[in-house]
């Protein structure tokens, strides 16, 4: 969390915005970013993948480190590279249901 503080000092991120982002409170992401909460809480995640956003992406780590993620894809994937196209195009497609952070380059818009 150390370093997901770090990143959002860097970029000017606010409490605020991270909060308004993942539906959460601006105490809670306080708590988040000070390394007081829950190690491995759903909100935690979601922060942690908000902020990834401002460092030019979701890192493989945090990829692997989402089970309900890969559960979804592994119940839904038939292992096929065919699949595997359609359900990339799928996922980028949802980014246009996100609460208008994300821009058609997949960087955060700026508030």
């Amino acid at each position: 969390m150390l370093r997901a503080a770090a990143v959002c000092r860097q970029h000017g991120i606010t409490q605020g915005q991270i909060a308004k982002a993942v539906g959460a409170s601006q105490s809670q992401i306080s708590r988040i970013l000070a390394g007081r909460s829950e190690r491995g809480s759903r909100l935690l995640e979601e922060v942690c993948l908000y902020v990834e956003r401002f460092e030019g992406g979701v890192t493989a780590d945090a990829v692997r480190g989402n089970d309900e993620l890969l559960e979804a894809l592994r119940a839904t994937w038939d292992g096929t590279a065919a699949h595997a196209r359609a359900l990339s195009t799928v996922i980028r497609s949802l980014a246009v249901l996100g609460s208008g952070h994300a821009t058609r380059s997949g960087q955060p818009e700026s508030d």
